[in-house]
C-alpha cells in the first residue's frame, strides 16, 4: 500500500511538473508572438489598410471633382481690371466636400460589412482584391511565412485574415499653396485634405492608424498684379448616419 501511494504521490508531482512548464513555455510563446509576430502582421495589415484607403479616397475625389468648373471654386473680387482679393466659393466647396466624405465613408462602411455589391466604385477599382473574400469583411491575407523575414519562406503557412473597421469620422478641407508664375503672375493650387481613423483587426491583435492625405484637385493662374489671397481652408466634419441593414 505505502509503494502505491509513492508512486501516486510522484505521478502526481510528475504531473504539476509537466503542468507548469507547459505554462512557462505558453508565457514564453506569447511574449515571442506580441514582440517579434504581432510587429510585422501588423506592418503589412497597416499597409494593405492604407492602400485600400487611398483608393477608396481617391475614388471619390474623382468622381464629385471632375464636373467641376475650376472657376466656380473661388470668388474673385476686382476693383476694375485689377484683382483685390480671392477666397474660395464656400457654398460649392461645402457641398463637394461634404459629398466627397459621405461617399468615402459609405464605401469604407460596406467594405467593413462586407457588402462589396453596393459599392459605388469605378468597375476595375478593386481589380486586384479577391472579392469573396471581401465579401466575408477580409481585405487582406497575410501569409504566415512573412515573420520569418526570408523571401522562399514568405508565401508558406496559413493565410492570416486582414479586417478593418473606420473609427469616428472623416474630416475634410480644402486648402490652398500659391506660387509665383514668371512676371507678375500666381499659379493656385488647391487640395483636398482628408483625416480618418481606422481600426486594423488580426485574430490576435488589432491597431489603430491614423490616415491623412492630400490631394491636388484643381490648378488656378492668377495673372497681373498679384492680389492679397484669403483663402481660408473650409472644414467638414459631418456625422454622417448612413442606413445599414
Amino acid at each position: 500500500m505505502k509503494r502505491i501511494r509513492l508512486k501516486k504521490k510522484i505521478k502526481i508531482k510528475n504531473s504539476i511538473v509537466i503542468l507548469f512548464l507547459l505554462f512557462i513555455s505558453l508565457l514564453m510563446a506569447f511574449k515571442f508572438i506580441n514582440s517579434k509576430v504581432n510587429p510585422v502582421l501588423l506592418d503589412y495589415a497597416n499597409m494593405e489598410a492604407r492602400k485600400l484607403s487611398s483608393i477608396i479616397i481617391n475614388d471619390a475625389i474623382s468622381k464629385n471633382f471632375k464636373s467641376i468648373n475650376v472657376d466656380d471654386l473661388f470668388i474673385i473680387t476686382k476693383e476694375g481690371s485689377e484683382i483685390k482679393s480671392l477666397d474660395f466659393n464656400p457654398i460649392i466647396v461645402n457641398q463637394v466636400l461634404t459629398n466627397t466624405t459621405t461617399l468615402i465613408q459609405t464605401n469604407l462602411k460596406y467594405l467593413e460589412q462586407g457588402k462589396i455589391e453596393l459599392l459605388n466604385l469605378n468597375t476595375d477599382a478593386l481589380i486586384d482584391y479577391n472579392t469573396d473574400k471581401l465579401r466575408q469583411g477580409i481585405i487582406y491575407e497575410i501569409p504566415s511565412g512573412v515573420i520569418f523575414g526570408n523571401s522562399f519562406l514568405a508565401n508558406i503557412g496559413p493565410k492570416i485574415p486582414v479586417r478593418f473597421s473606420i473609427v469616428g469620422d472623416i474630416i475634410s478641407y480644402v486648402n490652398s499653396n500659391v506660387k509665383d508664375y514668371g512676371i507678375n503672375n500666381a499659379l493656385i493650387e488647391v487640395n483636398v485634405v482628408l483625416e480618418l481613423s481606422i481600426q486594423v483587426i488580426l485574430p490576435f491583435v488589432t491597431d489603430k492608424i491614423s490616415i491623412e492625405t492630400s490631394i491636388p484637385v484643381a490648378l488656378k493662374l492668377i495673372q497681373g498684379n498679384v492680389p492679397n489671397y484669403y483663402l481660408n481652408g473650409i472644414q467638414n466634419s459631418p456625422s454622417i448616419a448612413v442606413p445599414f441593414n
